[in-house]
């Protein structure tokens, strides 16, 4: 029973066909192939933005760093949450790849509020040439706590951002699991807001392995173009990553897995609210739980053979009663049965 994270999931079968075909004959490489001519107008039909540039990388940190490498100089800093992905689990990517550039933590949750954005970028750029310059927003959708903004927060957060002259980069890793949760559009959560770079994510949403990196300045274009060769993402056999995009924007794929995924985390929340040992944290409206459990059910749960994050402490010492933070994750593929499963054994507890 797999509830650790999206990323461990399979691949969908439309995808793997569309590699399939895509492996016949030859064709150009690095994004020259015809297919990613039709791969970037799905894009831009997706996001309605007839003049948006669309580049293809292999995995998120690289969207991301590459992105916002691409909106900030090296003497900038980027204005994030204090558990935004780009903190978090990059490993410093974005300082990386920007030549420099610095993390602006804001606010203490995984959400960003405009009255903490703006704290935040007065606080900087006080300092002349000895501070770093205001730089990005960058904003994780879904967060890392498995909420989603409404499009009213992301808006106040645009326009917080653009008061000050900032470019807003969305952290899209799961942008189809919020987007379906919204019931919103590509378009409606992205530029008509304000924002001016996607990472569009599609690894964790059934993909082997592609991001799309969707910026709707142009003239930021070429400039990606050198980083992202630059910086080794470039792939010579680009063929493989169009293929995939292709299928995933094919008849609304893309929206299909995530509201398969997001289903699966609204029918193993229904299961999960009938204990009262088990506390939900988290509005779940996309396909991550947060919950707090005491440890000994973690250790039986995971004894039993249940593969999920365990976080806030150790799992195997300390009072048996003390709550451990814990997160399932549900992917499209999830059996419903192994759902079942789970909750048949947790009704044993």
């Amino acid at each position: 029973m797999y509830f650790a994270s999206d990323n461990r999931g399979p691949v969908p079968q439309e995808i793997l066909d569309a590699l399939t075909a895509a492996n016949t004959g030859y064709t150009g490489g690095y994004g020259s192939e015809d297919l990613m001519t039709t791969v970037r107008q799905q894009v831009r039909d997706v996001f309605e933005a007839p003049d948006a540039e669309v580049f293809l990388v292999t995995t998120g940190t690289a969207a991301n760093a590459l992105a916002l490498a691409t909106l900030v100089d090296p003497y900038d800093t980027v204005f994030c949450s204090k558990l935004a992905h780009v903190h978090m689990d990059e490993c410093n990517a974005p300082e990386f790849f920007t030549g420099g550039a610095k993390l602006t933590l804001v606010g203490d949750g995984d959400k960003l509020t405009p009255e903490a954005l703006k704290h935040a970028i007065e606080e900087e750029e006080n300092r002349g040439v000895h501070g770093p310059q205001r730089g990005a927003v960058t904003i994780t959708q879904v967060t890392e706590r498995g909420n989603v903004y409404s499009l009213a927060e992301l808006s106040a957060l645009c326009q917080t951002a653009k008061s000050y002259g900032l470019p807003v980069h969305l952290d899209g890793a799961r942008f189809a699991n919020a987007a379906v949760a919204l019931d919103c559009t590509a378009a409606e959560m992205s530029w008509k807001l304000g924002v001016d770079a996607v990472s569009f994510g599609g690894t964790k949403n059934g993909l082997l392995g592609v991001e799309a990196v969707v910026l709707f300045d142009k003239t930021k274009a070429r400039e990606f173009e050198l980083r992202r060769k630059r910086g080794g993402h470039l792939l010579s056999k680009h063929r493989y990553l169009s293929a995939q995009m292709h299928a995933y924007l094919t008849n609304d794929l893309w929206r299909r897995l995530a509201r398969a995924a997001n289903d699966n985390a609204q029918y193993l929340l229904n299961g999960l609210t009938k204990r009262a040992d088990i506390h939900i944290v988290n509005a779940v409206q996309a396909n991550m739980i947060y919950f707090e459990a005491p440890r000994a059910l973690h250790q039986s749960l995971q004894a039993e053979g249940l593969d999920y994050d365990v976080q806030g402490g150790d799992l195997h010492t300390g009072p048996s009663e003390m709550l451990l933070l814990g997160r399932f994750v549900c992917d499209w593929g999830l059996p419903k049965q192994d759902i079942d499963r789970f909750l048949n054994h947790l009704d044993r507890q």
